[in-house]
């Protein structure tokens, strides 16, 4: 397939970010990568620094949101997660959670019932730029689900075994 037909596919069975990077460089070509849902378009030859730059506003544009700029809450089952205020709650029990465990649960709830692997969680939650180790994300998971057991005796966090994790709602 060439990246048009790759394109067009992930857009319809799939909401990722996706960032062209392509030799063909006329305006037409460009458009049409655009229309078919590409988040942004980057010809050959670019510089790294552009890329990473690119790529950074993409995931800040396409990235979950807990809440939206009216302080909403967003609820997945009994959870409430209120990014305006970094608070999440069990029903009517806040919480304990420190910054990045919030940032997780956050990151989860905003993809609720769906399967985030660890590179996806490591990007929303510790930054595109992080170069540590991939299980931190399964020590993070163990963290939080501690605390939620101390509010409640269902399993919130599941495992989806060689994939990732997901938020039960």
């Amino acid at each position: 397939l060439d990246g048009l037909e790759v394109c067009r596919t992930l857009r319809r069975e799939r909401d990722v970010p996706i960032i062209m990077l392509t030799a063909r460089e006329s305006e037409i070509d460009r458009v049409v990568g655009l229309e078919l849902g590409a988040d942004d378009y980057v010809v050959k030859p670019f510089s790294v620094r552009e890329l990473m730059v690119r790529v950074k506003n993409v995931l800040r544009r396409t990235g979950p949101r807990p809440a939206d700029e009216a302080g909403q809450v967003l609820r997945a089952g009994a959870l409430a997660i209120d990014a305006a205020r970094r608070e999440a709650r069990w029903g009517t029990e806040v919480l304990d959670l420190t910054a990045q465990d919030f940032d997780l649960i956050a990151a989860l709830a905003a993809h609720a019932g769906q399967v985030l692997n660890r590179e996806q969680l490591l990007t929303q939650v510790w930054g595109y730029d992080y170069y540590g180790d991939l299980r931190v994300v399964d020590a993070a998971v163990k963290r939080l689900r501690a605390k939620l057991r101390q509010v409640t005796s269902e399993e919130v966090v599941t495992t989806v075994r060689g994939v990732g994790y997901r938020l039960v709602t």
